[in-house]
């Protein structure tokens, strides 16, 4: 029965989700420059490659890797959980803005229409490795420019993909959700709990 696990990710939301369901985590942080080759998880996508297909590669991706260095630190085998979230518009994979300048270009694009969020969760212990995928609509009330320009102050926007947080300040630019709010905010709970059961942790003590 596997009591703990490690979360390989660095983003406060999906450990506040964790712990919202009560899961008993340890975080496994990727050093800078610890064994190069996976330092960086190359996030382009490859040529063709659906957003789905994309966001469950990159989760898989990061738990392998997440792995890898729990052997090289010779901690203790638990699971390790990694995930991804990324937006679709049209079939384009809408990912974390690379600047100020770039977020309001893709809340411009958002602005009074629908896109998909998509969140992989992986899981690996070693020897078995399984993802889920969770696809949610929202959909944005029309945008106007000092809003978004407002927006882009807080500072809200960056490292978030899509360019902005459902559980911040952006709430009030959304009209409909169709899907997983936890998926939406970067780690469905739904879909990790399944891979928690799957892979012999408990949620009901």
């Amino acid at each position: 029965m596997t009591n703990r696990i490690y979360l390989a990710s660095t983003s406060p939301r999906r450990r506040d989700l964790l712990r919202q369901i009560g899961v008993r985590f340890d975080p496994l942080v990727f050093r800078t420059g610890e064994r190069g080759e996976d330092t960086d998880i190359d996030e382009s996508p490859f040529e063709g490659e659906s957003v789905e297909h994309y966001v469950e590669r990159l989760a898989l991706t990061k738990a392998h890797a997440g792995f890898r260095r729990l052997r090289w630190r010779h901690l203790p085998a638990h699971p390790v959980l990694a995930a991804d979230t990324t937006l679709s518009v049209d079939g384009e994979i809408i990912g974390k803005p690379a600047s100020i300048e770039h977020a309001g270009e893709i809340l411009a694009r958002l602005s009074g229409r629908s896109h998909q969020v998509l969140t992989a969760v992986a899981m690996s212990d070693g020897e078995r490795t399984r993802s889920l995928v969770s696809i949610s609509e929202v959909r944005f009330r029309p945008l106007a420019g000092p809003e978004i320009r407002h927006y882009l102050a807080t500072g809200e926007s960056m490292d978030k993909a899509g360019a902005y947080a459902i559980q911040g300040r952006a709430a009030m630019f959304i009209e409909h959700v169709d899907g997983s709010y936890s998926g939406i905010m970067g780690l469905p709970l739904c879909e990790t709990a399944a891979l928690l059961a799957t892979f012999g942790y408990s949620l009901y003590p």
